[in-house]
C-alpha cells in the first residue's frame, strides 16, 4: 500500500546554489551525501519532512528552455504551505523574484510559483477549506 510520496529527485547544475536555495531559501534540512563507485559525490540527500526528501544528482546539465509545462517528463513540485502570503514574504524577503504571484486556482487553492537554480518549477500552495482535494 502506498503511504505517501517519498522524494523527489533533480538533476543540479551548481550544487552550491541548489543546496543554499532548497536548504537555506526553503528551510529543507541536508541529510547526507551518497558517493559513487569512485568515491565521487553523487547524492545529497535533503530532509522535507520525517518521511519526504528531495535527491540532489550532481553533474546535470541545463534544458534549452525554462518552459517545461507541455514536454513529458518533469513539470513542477508542490510544496504545501500554511500561510501563501506569508512564504510569498519570506521568499522575497531572500531575494527571490515570484515567477507568479499569488492568485487563487481552478481548484480554489491559493498558489504561487517559483524556480530552482536551474529553472525547475516550484509550485507553492495553501489549501482552501473548501478544496476538492480535502473533500475526497
Amino acid at each position: 500500500m502506498i503511504k505517501g510520496l517519498g522524494h523527489t529527485a533533480y538533476n543540479v547544475s551548481d550544487m552550491d546554489k541548489s543546496l543554499h536555495f532548497y536548504c537555506d531559501v526553503l528551510g529543507f534540512k541536508f541529510l547526507f551525501q551518497l558517493k559513487d563507485d569512485n568515491g565521487k559525490p553523487w547524492i545529497n540527500y535533503l530532509k522535507v519532512t520525517d518521511h519526504q526528501f528531495v535527491e540532489l544528482f550532481f553533474n546535470g546539465t541545463k534544458a534549452q528552455s525554462r518552459d517545461t509545462s507541455s514536454e513529458v517528463g518533469y513539470n513542477h513540485l508542490c510544496l504545501e504551505v500554511d500561510d501563501i502570503n506569508q512564504i510569498a514574504d519570506d521568499l522575497k524577503g531572500k531575494g527571490i523574484v515570484l515567477d507568479e504571484e499569488i492568485k487563487q486556482g481552478i481548484d480554489l487553492n491559493y498558489q504561487c510559483w517559483i524556480s530552482d537554480p536551474d529553472g525547475n518549477r516550484v509550485e507553492l500552495m495553501q489549501f482552501h477549506p473548501n478544496a476538492p482535494q480535502l473533500k475526497g
